[in-house]
């Protein structure tokens, strides 16, 4: 009788783990925030990048469109996209930029900021990455485009590039 008990939990064991095994396989895994779209942004505070103030939820709601931008001095793929970023700001007059420096040196992203140009109407820093992920942000660059009611219209992981620039310039009209 303990054979056939240690045999039905050897069977009981191996089904479970096949089970959960065969169940993971139909899980889509990819870490994907573009569903974000549609959804509000509430409840945020950010530290200014140039003084002791908050930037938070109240800072939008005046602004008919305000793209969100995630970037840091040290990103390759940052320095890719500074172009559309200064582009928007320059042909835009219905879009406020919001910069968040993330996980950077201050002396640096003056630095970057002053040799590239500043695109970015208000400024602020996350310089441990933590509030960051509160808007869905796992990489950089990353942006977040936003209308009148704090709600996300369109979701950019990487690089912004020609046809993102041209979309959210259709977007915000």
């Amino acid at each position: 009788m303990k054979v056939n008990l240690t045999r039905f939990l050897i069977f009981a064991l191996i089904f479970f783990i096949l089970s959960v095994f065969f169940i993971s396989l139909e899980k889509n895994n990819t870490y994907d925030t573009k569903n974000l779209v549609g959804e509000s942004i509430d409840n945020f505070q950010l530290n200014s990048f140039y003084n002791e103030n908050e930037i938070n939820e109240k800072s939008l709601k005046n602004n008919r469109f305000t793209l969100i931008n995630f970037w840091a001095s040290w990103c390759g793929p940052c320095r890719l996209e500074h172009k559309y970023l200064i582009k928007l700001k320059k042909n835009n007059k219905n879009l406020i930029m919001l910069g968040v420096n993330f996980k950077d040196k201050k002396k640096e992203a003056n630095k970057f900021l002053l040799n590239n140009g500043n695109p970015y109407h208000l400024m602020a820093m996350d310089s441990t990455g933590k509030e960051s992920v509160n808007f869905g942000i796992y990489g950089i660059p990353e942006s977040i485009l936003i209308n009148k009611e704090l709600k996300i219209i369109k979701k950019i992981i990487g690089p912004m590039n020609n046809s993102d620039y041209k979309k959210i310039m259709r977007l915000t009209k």
